[in-house]
């Protein structure tokens, strides 16, 4: 009869050890369903303004950048929040668990903040060329996949060779092919924040992998799939 109290408590023990090892995703996690739940209930109207005053498009950054730099990190594009909190349990814990919560935070800063320039920068560009039209400054740009775009590239860095080639090229191919492809400022960002993710090697250089069990090998993980098949 005791044993069925103990599941509860060591399964919310189970949980606890895992969230806290990666503290500033969960937060982030969380801000993020709260904001998600505003917009969700919010009205149309009203969910427009709160968004467009978190928009880091031309004229925000100009006016207020610093403030809409961070805001704009914490509202999801399109809302999907449990889609996103499968991503970040895939790339945001074991960067950060890897990273640590430091150097985690300033990959996100520098994926982010330079995408976001940069992107912005080409769709200025346009404007002033004449292949977008003025209203385009006032664009709505906001959400956190700049950021989830360098972690995704950064995490290479865990990844044995040569399969860590393989990862690096089919990302390159992936976001590539959507410049190509839509050649839209956010598809320029995405890029740009995969390449800053690339860029910053030197924080993941000499980082131990005892965090996050040790460096990622496709190879030992279909081995060991196989043996677990092979015993049953």
């Amino acid at each position: 009869m005791a044993a069925g109290p103990r599941l509860p408590r060591r399964a919310a023990g189970a949980v606890w050890r895992y969230v806290r090892r990666a503290p500033g995703t969960f937060i982030w996690l969380a801000i993020l369903f709260v904001t998600t739940m505003i917009i969700n209930n919010a009205s149309p109207e009203y969910a427009h303004w709160l968004l467009e005053r978190r928009s880091t498009n031309i004229h925000f950054l100009d006016q207020s950048p610093v403030r809409v730099l961070i805001s704009s990190a914490l509202w999801l594009d399109g809302g999907d929040w449990p889609f996103y909190f499968v991503l970040y349990n895939i790339f945001h814990v074991p960067a950060e668990r890897w990273l640590g919560t430091a150097r985690w935070l300033l990959v996100l800063l520098i994926a982010h903040v330079g995408a976001t320039y940069v992107s912005e920068g080409v769709l200025l560009w346009a404007i002033n060329h004449g292949d977008a039209p003025q209203s385009a400054r006032f664009t709505l740009d906001y959400g956190v996949s700049y950021a989830l775009s360098g972690v995704v590239a950064v995490l290479a860095y865990l990844i044995v060779k040569p399969w860590r080639y393989a990862y690096v090229a089919a990302i390159v191919l992936v976001f590539g092919a959507a410049v190509l492809s839509s050649r839209n400022f956010t598809a320029v960002g995405h890029f740009t924040a995969a390449m800053l993710g690339f860029a910053c090697y030197p924080l993941a250089r000499g980082r131990s992998t005892a965090g996050v069990g040790g460096p990622f090998d496709p190879a030992a993980v279909v081995r060991g799939l196989r043996r677990r098949f092979h015993r049953q």
